[in-house]
């Protein structure tokens, strides 16, 4: 099970001129999250919400990644696809659903990233308002290969569905770079600047009275609510379930459990080269 010490520092704040920054901090993991840490994110993005002196929040990650995902733990999540029914499956991913929580903070987010920003890593920085990343950072969903679809879906949103389509039909990454040309993120800057480009950003927003930009982050919302977000987001979980009942994802499942993590990704690998 997971450590609670552990679980207790995986997420950090700190405040820097009204604006409120959530750090990922598992580097040793690429910032891979557990379920419970997951909730906590959730948790810390609700208590600075609702700080009257934040006027903005950014999400990072500690180390070379920003987010490389869910960890993986058969110990914590029972990758047993097939013993459950769709009912019970979708119970499963039902935690998914706090990423409309996320999306309907009165204060604005920003996601700032570099490196990895894998499967739930990118569920959290197409949920931000606005996401900065350096040219160089990795974005992909590369489990779309074996075991599930997004259990939340910004892709089409923001990127159109050709792209959308592009990522989610490969499982391959795109560099930062590319991300930015596409709209999946606001713009890629180089590494070295990100940092200091990202707080820049936060502190402009920070700026705007939180009643105003609340109401303008609002309207913004509802006209995506008028395209049908909170459906999408909907059928997006139960999606995910669905790919989990094909024999490939039963497959992966197996090799994780009996095998481990990194040989059911090798067992991936080998099908695509």
């Amino acid at each position: 099970m997971p450590d609670t010490t552990e679980t207790e520092t995986a997420i950090l704040t700190d405040d820097r001129e009204r604006v409120r920054y959530i750090t990922l901090n598992r580097p040793e993991r690429r910032n891979a999250l557990t379920m419970a840490q997951l909730g906590q994110f959730f948790d810390t993005l609700a208590d600075a919400d609702a700080a009257p002196d934040v006027g903005a929040i950014v999400v990072q990650g500690a180390g070379g990644a920003f987010c490389s995902g869910i960890d993986l733990d058969p110990d914590e999540i029972d990758l047993d696809y097939d013993s459950r029914s769709f009912e019970q499956e979708l119970a499963l991913v039902e935690p998914f659903r706090r990423f409309e929580e996320m999306w309907r903070l009165r204060t604005p987010v920003i996601a700032s990233v570099q490196g990895y920003c894998l499967a739930v890593g990118t569920d959290i920085a197409f949920h931000a308002d606005m996401t900065v990343c350096s040219d160089d950072a990795q974005f992909g969903y590369p489990i779309v290969r074996s075991m599930a679809s997004p259990s939340t879906h910004m892709w089409t949103y923001l990127a159109g569905p050709q792209w959308a389509k592009r990522l989610l039909l490969t499982g391959d990454m795109i560099d930062g770079a590319t991300a930015a040309r596409t709209g999946f993120v606001l713009e890629a800057v180089p590494a070295d600047e990100l940092a200091e480009h990202t707080h820049a950003l936060a502190r402009r927003v920070a700026t705007v009275p939180g009643d105003i930009s609340s109401a303008n982050k609002a309207i913004c919302n509802k006209v995506l609510e008028l395209m049908g977000y909170t459906l999408a987001q909907e059928m997006a979980r139960e999606h995910n379930v669905i790919a989990h009942q094909s024999p490939a994802a039963q497959e992966f499942g197996r090799i994780i459990r009996t095998e481990g993590f990194k040989a059911a990704l090798a067992w991936q690998a080998e099908q695509f080269g």
